[in-house]
């Protein structure tokens, strides 16, 4: 236990370069408390202990903002960045070495029984904002653009970004020229489709343009 405690803090001095001291790491990081809380949650929860293992991440949820269901199997090394608003239901799997960020659902379609939610295998990281939703895999090494809904299973060594998320890179060859996982340069699904109306309104502008000009035309004839 006390080892797997020492790599959840020497994991955040890798992941966060504003990270300090120990003592600062311990006391304030909500990310670190809610791991933490979740391996004692999860303790109980195996040993039966339904109502004091949700009890203890109930109040992990209230002190963190971040919940996370005491049946959730979390591997080590796991890191939590800020933390607010993280959600991760009761079936999920999380493999070694695996990043999230704030916002980020890992949770259900509301459809499936049994195993429901996602399956993270390592080295993965999932971006602020993004949902991953149903029983699916996100692959080792792959990572989950910022605000993307993914609801399909993504290869290893991937990139997904996109409403709904739609590989963008796999194996270090890009797919469809986008750009790589920079945050600031995620394909924005809206914009896209409001480019695409505004050209479509060009488009029947010109033409309406046209006709017009040729009915003008023919009334100069008569």
């Amino acid at each position: 236990m006390f080892r797997t405690m020492k790599e959840d803090i020497e994991v955040v001095f890798e992941q966060d370069p504003a990270a300090r001291s120990h003592f600062e790491v311990i006391l304030t990081y909500s990310g670190l408390h809610a791991i933490w809380a979740h391996r004692v949650a999860h303790f109980l929860f195996k040993r039966k202990m339904f109502f004091l293992a949700r009890t203890v991440s109930q109040i992990s949820r209230f002190f963190t903002g971040i919940e996370i269901h005491p049946g959730a199997k979390i591997g080590r090394r796991f890191f939590i960045d800020h933390g607010m608003g993280v959600v991760i239901g009761e079936t999920c799997e999380i493999g070694d070495n695996v990043t999230v960020f704030q916002g980020v659902t890992l949770g259900g379609t509301g459809k499936e029984k049994g195993k429901r939610h996602p399956t993270v295998k390592d080295n993965a990281l999932i971006a602020s904002g993004a949902k991953v939703l149903g029983s699916i895999t996100i692959g080792e090494n792959s990572k989950v653009g910022a605000g993307s809904v993914v609801l399909q299973d993504v290869p290893p060594n991937s990139t997904v970004v996109g409403i709904p998320g739609r590989v963008v890179i796999q194996d270090g060859v890009k797919i469809r020229n986008t750009k790589d996982l920079n945050h600031r340069d995620l394909p924005d699904p809206v914009s896209d489709k409001i480019r695409e109306l505004e050209n479509e309104i060009k488009s029947l502008k010109e033409e309406i343009q046209k006709k017009e000009g040729a009915t003008d035309n023919a009334h100069s004839h008569i």
